[in-house]
């Protein structure tokens, strides 16, 4: 590779506007949905009861949200891509070994110690069971469609990516209700009700994920992959964006009370969480760099030990225990510190660029 080739694959990355500045948008949202919440109670309580049956606990409005936010990422799933990971099998083994065998049971035990103990005084012990359940529920609910951009900031291989997040979603079928069922069951004292659960990954998985998949063949198929990614897809971009920021100042609505009465409680959430996610994060990036995994692969690995499946997981909260629990509030706070986290990991990550083989 030329010297002046190698210079354009460094040069740093850009967000878009809405991209940018997302974190401000999502305090924005924070501030909209509790001003909702507030002084529109009655609207906020109508909201609240649209469920998909009585005492489902699946809110209508989010879940059509939800699906509007999660539908767009399972296009971009190419689900033929994961045949070529033999070629390169460290950085997947990595990723899929901190996600599924550690990420999900560190959480329940930095969960347990602050909230059934150091934070325990603070909390009491109904909201200490509360917040456990919430933050297993986001640990177990690896990756979101923002990784896509985070590993673009890296200059990180895409189909690499790719094939992490298809992999990751393909599991989560799987193992995502067991592993919060298990987990929430050990660390609390709360029962898991394990039909809504598997309900909440049958509308929130499965058929976004079915959808995702039938919708790219067929369309493929009928136009071609430059109109399917082009058109059809970034057709979407503006609707996921438009989706997340009301379903923002929806959870932030139903939540209000929750906030502007716990704000500290916001703050003690926020620790453990972010413990966890920073060492998650510095354990995949540790392991890539011991097994010699080039940059391009290491970074994206980094950055999806550190993100979450937040939509899925704020979705499950709310089914599981409602839409004012403890648990959707520490799914929410996990929204919440989601961005700066996720940028500063990017920012880590290019600058240890050297530590790392520039090929595999």
């Amino acid at each position: 590779m030329s010297s002046s080739a190698a210079t354009v694959s460094e040069e740093p990355k850009q967000l878009s506007i809405f991209e940018r500045y997302l974190s401000i948008w999502v305090a924005l949202c924070m501030l909209i949905g509790i001003v909702l919440g507030k002084q529109l109670p009655e609207l906020t309580q109508t909201l609240r009861k649209m469920e998909f049956g009585q005492s489902s606990h699946i809110n209508l409005p989010i879940a059509i949200l939800i699906w509007l936010m999660i539908y767009p990422m399972m296009l971009k799933i190419d689900f033929s891509s994961i045949i070529n990971v033999r070629k390169r099998p460290r950085g997947i083994l990595i990723t899929l070994f901190v996600n599924w065998l550690v990420k999900p049971f560190s959480m329940a035990v930095i969960a347990w110690v602050f909230f059934k103990h150091l934070w325990l005084p603070f909390i009491g012990a109904e909201l200490a069971d509360q917040y456990i359940a919430g933050c297993i529920i986001l640990a177990a609910a690896p990756c979101t469609a923002m990784v896509f951009v985070w590993s673009y900031l890296t200059n990180g291989d895409p189909a690499y990516t790719l094939v992490q997040v298809s992999l990751n979603d393909l599991i989560m079928l799987i193992l995502f209700a067991p592993i919060v069922a298990f987990l929430i069951n050990g660390a609390s004292d709360l029962v898991v009700p394990y039909d809504v659960l598997i309900y909440s990954v049958i509308a929130f998985i499965v058929i976004p994920l079915a959808l995702g998949g039938i919708s790219r063949l067929l369309l493929i198929k009928l136009k071609s992959a430059d109109w399917f990614e082009n058109r059809f897809v970034a057709f979407f971009h503006p609707v996921t964006v438009i989706s997340l920021l009301i379903t923002l100042i929806l959870i932030f609505a139903f939540q209000a009370d929750n906030i502007t009465g716990k704000f500290f409680h916001v703050a003690l959430i926020a620790v453990p969480i972010l413990i966890q996610v920073y060492f998650n994060s510095s354990l995949a990036y540790g392991l890539m760099k011991w097994f010699k995994v080039p940059f391009n692969v290491a970074a994206p690995g980094a950055l999806i030990g550190a993100s979450n499946f937040f939509e899925l997981a704020v979705a499950t909260a709310i089914a599981l225990y409602g839409p004012e629990s403890g648990a959707a509030l520490a799914t929410v706070v996990g929204v919440l510190v989601e961005v700066p986290v996720m940028l500063s990991v990017v920012r880590f990550c290019n600058r240890t660029r050297d530590w790392f083989p520039s090929s595999e």
